[in-house]
This record gives C-alpha cells, structure tokens and sequence, in this order.
C-alpha cells in the first residue's frame, strides 16, 4: 500500500485511495476552480522556465562574450523509498508527497485536505534506476562538456534522502548501482581519444570550513585562488591524477571515499559530514580545423611536401564538477552533540549561505554573497556563472520529515530560477605548435645533410675519377715516347756503324781503290744513296716525335680540362659552404622567432579575452612562414643547443643589442625578450653588461612609451640586479629612479611584478641601504600595493623582508642604527595589515620582515603602538614553518620592552 502511494504513477492502495476520494470530494468547487486556475498558471511558468536556450555546435568558435548563451539550471527531484524504521513507525500514515511522473509535477500533503502541487524539470520516483537517473539528470551536463563546456552535477536533501547512493555508489557488487560519479566517467572516457585528449581526476572535501585533498590526506587546509581578472577560481594545491582507464578511476574512487568523514546519527548510520567534489578536467584536441599543406622550395630548384599546420592547434577545455553536498539537519531530530554538533553546524551554515546565493540569483538581486562561504566560492561558475549545471533534490517519504521535505523542494524551485551564461572553453595549444615545428626543422636538417653528403660523395667520385684518366694517359705517352726515341736511336747508331765500318775498309785497300776505279765510284754512289736514306729516316723519326709530341700536347690540353673541371667542382664546394652558412643563420632566426611565439602565448592569450578577432592570433607567424619556405636547414655540427643560445652565438651580442635601439616596434620588442632571456643566465650577464646592455635597458625603461617593452626589460635588469656589481652599476646610473617611476606610472600588474621584483632584489644589498632609500625605492614599492594582485604583492614583501634582513644584520654586527628605515617610511602598518594573509609568500616574507623589525630594541615601542606585537605572538605561536616561529620566539624573549608588555597584558607564550 505504501509502495503504491509513492508511486506517482502507479496505482494506490485503499487507504490512500480513500483519502483522495474524501479531499476531492470535500472540496468546493469554487476552491477547486481557483485551485485549477492556480495549477494551470504555475504549470505555465514552469514550462516557460523549462526552455533553456540552445548550445553552440561542437565545431563553434574561440570562447568569447560573444559565444555566451542562456542556460537555465536544470532541477530533478527523486524520491526515497521508506527504510526499515519508517515502515514500522508511519506504518498508519500516508506519505507526506505523491509523485506524478508524466506530468513532472509533485504534490505535497499539508493534511488529509489540502496539497501543494510543484513542476520539476524531471519527476523520479523511488522505483527509478540509477541508469534512469543518470540520463535524465547528468548526461546531458556530461555531453556539454565533451562539446568543450563547464558543466556541474549536484545533489542537495535531508540527510539520509539518498545524496551519495545516487551520486557516488560505486556498483561493485551490482553494476545496475552504479552512482553518477561513475557513469559519467565511463561516458567520458568512451568518447575521447587517448591519443590526444588527456582526462585528469581531482577529489576534495570541504570539512568544517577547510578543504581537504580526499586522494593525499595530509593536504589539509588548501586555499582558494581567484583570478583578479576573470574572476574564475582554481585550487592549485590539490592533486590532479591523469585517468586513462575506468579501472584506475575506480580506485581513486575507493580512495577518497576511505577518506571522507561519515558518522552515525539517528538519521543516518553512515551520515556524510564533509560536502564531496569531484572535479574532471578534460582536454581535447579540435581536430579539421587548421590543417594545410605547404611547399618548401630551395634555390637549386628541388622542393618537398611538408604536411603540418603553421597555427597554432585548438583545444577545448572543459571541467565536470560533481558535488555531493552533506545532509541538511535538524540538531532535535539527528541527535547530534559534542564534534558532531560542530560538524552539523557548519554544514548548516555553508548550506544556508548556498540557499542565500540562490534566493539572490532567483531574484536577480545585484549583490550575491559569494564570499560567505568556501562551498559558493567553489560553486561560483556553477549558479550564476558559465556552467551548464543540473540539480538533483532528494526527498524522504515521512511525513514526520515534512518541513524538511519542504524545505528541500522550495530550494529546487528557486534554483530553477537561475539563469546561467554557457561559454564554450577553447584556446590555442602554442607548445604543441612549438614541438610539431621542432620536429619538421630537425626532419629538413636531416634532408639537407643527406644531400649534402651524397652530393660530397658524388664529387669526390669525379675527382678520383678524373686523376685515375690523366695519370693513364700521361703513363701511356711517356711510354710511347720512350720506345720511340729507343727505336730510332738504335737505327741511327746501326747506320753509323754500318758506314764507319765501310770507311776502314775503304782505308785499308787504297791501292786497290785506284786499281779498281770503277768499284769505287760505284761504292761511292752506294755510299751516298746511304747517305740519302739515312736523311729520309731521319726526316721520318723527326714527323713521327712531332707526331708523339702533338699527341703529349693533346694530352695535356686534356689534363688542363680536367684540372678546370676539378677548379669547377672546387668553386661549387664553396658556393655549397657559403649556402650552407646562410642556412645554417636562417635556422637560427627560426628557432629565435620559435621561442617568441612561446613567449607571447600568454599575451596571445589576454588578446583573445578581450576580443581582438583572429586578425592577431600570432603576430611572428607570417615572418616564421616566410623564412621557412625560402630556407633548408640544416643539422649543426656541434649538436643541439637552445634557441637563444644559438642565437648568441651565431648572431653576436653586440647586433642584438643595437636592435634595442631599431624604429620598427617588433624588432624592438623581440629584441628585448632576447636580452631578457640572456640575462635569466648567470654566465651571460657579465657579458651583457660590459656590452653596454644595461645602459640601453635602462635607457628603454626611460624612453618607450610600450607596456610590453618596459615589461620585459624590467624583469631583464631584475635578473641582472641579481648579481652585486651590476647592483652598484644600476645605482649609479639611476635605475632606482627610473624603476620608481614606472611603478608609479604602469598598471600592468606584470609590469608592476617585474619592477617590485628588481627593487627588492636591491633591497638585499647591505651598501645600498640608504640610497635605495634616498632615491624613493622604498616609496615605490609601497606604492606598488595599490594593484592588489598576488604576484606583486609577493614580490613587495620579499623586498620589505630583504630591506629588514639587511638592517637587522647592520644592528647585530654592532653597527649604530637608528629607527628602521622601513617604519619612517610608514612600511609598518601594512606589514601588520598583512602578516596574516591567504597567500603563503606573500605571508611568509612579512613574517620575516615583522621579525628583523623586532630584533632591533629602538623599533620596540612603533610594534607596540602599531599592534605588531599580537602577530609576532601569533607568529611564534601558530606558524607553520617552524625557523620562522622559532624566530619571532627568540625576538620577543630577547627584547626587554616587548617582554615588559606582554606581562603587563598577560600575553604568555
């Protein structure tokens, strides 16, 4: 019978049935018109309510005002079936609430009579399954935030409704239990590509007014953060694991969960007294969207493809939160005393300031209390914000819990009220970019290397080649010379001989040469036709070595092509050398211009917010475009090495210098982030300086009128003011001053970090004390806390500590010091203002700072009139760091005038 009742949709039992007839029955019909007129008009309104305006397609635009559409909070409620106790103790009475699922409306039974009736966007009764449950209330959400938005899932109720068995059952026994915290991690992890999208996993509570890290339990107390410009709040200090598989995500799940504070009151056996949140950052990357082709062509005519994107790549970057709020409860009913009393309290409280948030957001209110409590601060984006957010409201059947369930339901009726402006979260992934182009240099160096190589071997090839033909021909026409002129050498000494031996014959017989005169005529003629044949051999030797020495010449005329030729490949190798030079520049300019786009992301970035269009995306793409298509780089002999130090190398200090002083604003601007860069490293900055450098960042500062500029090189001469000598050379060329200034004139709370951070740098140089002082860098630091922001309000307080350190030092070396510095200069009310602030350095400095002050008797009676002394006690008592503590305890039992006040107000410590 009971069972049926609950059912909204289901029949009832007779009892209740009854009940209903008796109340319809009762009621007139003029009261049952204007009850019609009623539901119909609520029934109206809530319809109205219930039409969110639609999301942007997946594939949209860069996250902007722009892009923001409407998106009302999404409100479902779900009723608990009895449990045991409530079967026996209301087994005489109907439920207190009669669900109508199809019509998405619930009734609430003032008595037997009367009811109210509300519409929810969704109606879930106690026979609904947690699948059932999922889909209605948190896909949609999970959906939202694979398509790149915030999204939040949140159960609110009584203690003992149901909150976390329907948020964070895990299902191990039965996987038809499964809460939503597991689903919609399922969903999640099924849609992304592992590849290139990344899913990380944070789990919190917030417990008694701290949030405590469910996955590292001695992080303890983690602060909030809030981003000044936007407004957006992060927890940096809790730990984020990567999820790759539903199995790890489980097991972070049990984790957490072992961790979380339960206790038992009379409402519930295991009541939660923490709220849970479960925070799920999904990156993904946007894939379609910048990829193009581009043709490298070199100077001897070959080109390559080179697939890749010049853009930077698109990611969306989504959150998940999921947030089990702890029970409402009333102290009489759950019976709660002693730490569960405080524990109760402060649930109540943090709830009451959610249900206040609300209310004003329902109502449009112009001011919203956010800051009443960690649990709004954490749900700043979720009501109000840029979230796409659904609501779950869990309620008992009791109708001994009445106000309770009323109370529930008034909440998710007022929750429906609040509008929210959906954003799509994209950005561009410049590291990605940065890498994809690193890889594409190193795979054009390798090209251009092998070429090189083949083409070396080819010449050499040639010259070998060329050598092995001239030494053959030069053997083989010494040889033929050679057995040439043996050759005819024989025949002539032959010939000679042959007629020496006619003329001793001839001598010999003289007589009978005169007898016999005829003979010898006839010898005689013989004689001179040897005569005329020797002269025609001869002529033919003598044609024959001209022949010889025609074909030597030829050979050499042959041997004086080939040494051109070898001249030829020569100057070839020289132009290949000077080419590769000038790549080898060109490689350096790239990977130069490559470090700037890296460190103009942030800028890139804050251009974006504020709406400047695609036209600026990156200002160094075209000049980056350019270079590469005109140039093959090539590897570098001596191995990789950083941009910026291959820049110096292959550039020279003195060029990159003179670019400081360039007409063209970029030049000046990338020149400037060089130096900076440069002087980061202790072994450069003794260079830097003897080149003049510090006198032209310090002549920037005076003269350029460029936020970026007087940025960078402010933090340039902060990290030269790192090194004692260049702080004497800063002194005396006036930085003080001129550092002052831009204090005074900037905005930037960069800037203004930048600048903080290079006076308090001087701030620890014992020599500089009074100068430092007398050139108003004190003043300027001070004046520097107007901006508000973190990071500088850091950096002030290293210098304050730092200035402090250093006259405590003055004092203990028993040097004559006056009053500190810092107290004339009015530095010791906002030291004690801020000896107790949320952010650990900028607390820690003054810390240390408010105890150098102390050290020294003759600054005793401004702590006490200025109300220091109660942070020193508290500092000696309650810090964290214990050096720090034990400091502050040594200076206060040291100092007789601080002893002697703090007996006189019964301080013990």
């Amino acid at each position: 019978m009971a069972s049926g009742a609950r059912n909204g949709g289901g029949g009832a039992g007779p009892r209740m049935s009854a009940k209903l007839d008796r109340q319809s029955s009762n009621a007139t019909p003029k009261a049952a018109a204007g009850k019609q007129r009623l539901s119909s008009a609520s029934a109206a309104g809530a319809y109205r309510r219930t039409s969110p305006g639609p999301l942007p397609a997946a594939g949209g635009g860069r996250a902007s005002s722009d892009s923001a559409v409407s998106g009302r909070v999404r409100v479902a409620v779900r009723l608990r079936p009895r449990n045991a106790e409530e079967l026996v103790t209301d087994a005489d009475f109907g439920d207190c609430v009669e669900l109508q699922p199809e019509l998405k409306r619930l009734k609430l039974r003032k008595n037997n009579w009367e009811s109210d009736t509300y519409e929810f966007d969704e109606v879930l009764t106690e026979f609904s399954s947690q699948k059932r449950v999922y889909e209605v209330v948190a896909k949609p959400v999970v959906e939202s935030v694979l398509e790149g938005y915030n999204g939040t899932v949140m159960a609110y109720g009584q203690t003992g409704t149901g909150k976390t068995f329907t948020l964070g059952r895990l299902g191990e026994e039965d996987t038809a239990a499964r809460g939503i915290m597991v689903r919609a991690l399922e969903d999640i992890l099924a849609d992304i590509t592992p590849e290139t999208d990344t899913v990380s996993v944070s789990y919190l509570q917030l417990y008694m007014e701290m949030i405590q890290d469910l996955l590292d339990p001695v992080n303890d107390n983690i602060a909030i953060v809030e981003d000044p410009r936007t407004g957006d709040v992060s927890l940096p200090g809790a730990t984020v694991v990567e999820v790759r598989d539903q199995k790890s995500f489980m097991e972070l799940l049990r984790i957490g969960e072992a961790h979380r504070t339960a206790a038992n009151t009379k409402l519930n056996t295991e009541s939660s007294r923490s709220h849970a949140i479960l925070m799920v950052n999904v990156r993904r990357a946007v894939k379609g969207r910048n990829e193009m082709e581009v043709s490298i062509s070199g100077e001897n005519g070959h080109s390559s493809s080179m697939m890749g994107s010049f853009r930077p790549p698109i990611v969306r970057k989504s959150k998940l939160v999921v947030v089990d709020l702890a029970g409402s409860e009333r102290i009489d009913k759950s019976g709660s005393e002693g730490h569960t009393l405080e524990e109760a309290k402060s649930i109540n409280l943090s709830l009451s300031a959610l249900g206040k948030c609300i209310n004003a957001l329902a109502e449009n209110s112009p001011h919203v209390p956010v800051r009443d409590s960690k649990l709004t601060r954490l749900l700043k984006d979720s009501f109000g914000g840029t979230a796409r957010t659904s609501l779950v409201v869990t309620i008992g059947p009791s109708p001994r819990h009445r106000g309770e369930t009323t109370s529930t339901i008034m909440f998710g009726q007022r929750a429906m009220k609040v509008e929210n402006m959906v954003k799509l979260k994209e950005e561009f992934d410049y590291k990605s970019l940065c890498r994809r182009l690193d890889i594409e240099l190193d795979k054009l160096i390798a090209e251009n290397e092998r070429q090189r190589k083949e083409f070396d071997d080819e010449v050499e090839r040639i010259r070998a080649e060329a050598q092995l033909r001239i030494a053959e021909a030069e053997r083989e026409c010494k040889l033929a010379l050679e057995n040439e002129k043996m050759k005819y050498h024989q025949e002539y000494l032959d010939s000679i001989r042959i007629l020496e031996e006619k003329w001793k014959v001839h001598q010999q017989s003289p007589k009978k040469q005169i007898k016999k005169d005829e003979s010898t005529s006839n010898d005689a003629g013989d004689v001179h036709n040897l005569l005329q044949n020797e002269k025609m051999l001869r002529q033919s030797a003598e044609e024959e070595a001209n022949d010889l020495k025609n074909q030597v010449s030829h050979w050499k005329k042959m041997e004086a092509t080939a040494t051109a030729e070898v001249v030829k490949l020569r100057k070839m190798l020289d132009t290949e050398a000077s080419r590769k030079d000038k790549l080898e520049e060109e490689i350096g300019v790239l990977r130069s211009q490559l470090l700037q786009m890296s460190l103009e992301a942030d800028e890139t970035r804050r251009s974006l917010d504020r709406g400047d269009g695609p036209g600026k995306i990156f200002p160094g793409l075209d000049s980056l475009v350019s270079q590469t298509r005109a140039s093959q780089p090539k590897e570098q002999s001596n191995g990789p090495k950083q941009p910026i130090a291959q820049l110096f190398e292959q550039v020279g200090l003195q060029k990159i210098l003179s670019l400081l002083e360039s007409e063209e604003p970029e030049v000046r601007v990338h020149a400037v982030k060089v130096v900076a860069n440069l002087a980061a490293e202790e072994a450069n900055q003794e260079k830097i300086v003897e080149a003049g450098g510090l006198t032209s960042l310090l002549m920037l500062l005076r003269t350029s009128e460029d936020e970026t500029i007087r940025r960078v090189a402010a933090g340039a001469i902060a990290n030269l003011a790192m090194n004692e000598t260049n702080q004497d050379l800063i002194m005396a060329q006036g930085g003080v001053t001129l550092l002052s200034m831009t204090a005074s004139d900037a905005e930037d709370p960069q800037t203004l970090r930048m600048v903080a951070g290079a006076i308090a740098n001087l701030c620890g140089n014992d020599k500089l004390q009074t100068r430092l002082r007398g050139e108003g860098g004190i003043k300027a630091l001070l004046g520097m806390v107007r901006c508000g922001h973190p990071d500088v309000l850091a950096q002030v307080a290293r210098g304050i500590a730092n200035f402090a350190k250093c006259e405590s030092r003055a004092a203990t070396q028993g040097n004559k010091v006056g009053k500190s510095l810092l107290i004339d200069d009015g530095a010791l009310p906002w030291i004690v203002k801020n000896a107790n602030n949320e952010a650990a350095p900028i607390r820690r400095h003054i810390e240390l700072a408010l105890c150098h002050l102390a050290q020294h008797e003759v600054n005793a009676k401004n702590i006490i009139s200025e109300g220091a002394l109660w942070e020193l006690v508290r500092i000696a008592r309650e810090c964290s760091r214990e050096d720090i503590r034990m400091l502050a305890y040594r200076t206060l039992t040291s100092s007789p005038t601080l002893e002697a006040e703090m007996k006189r107000l019964g301080i013990k410590l």
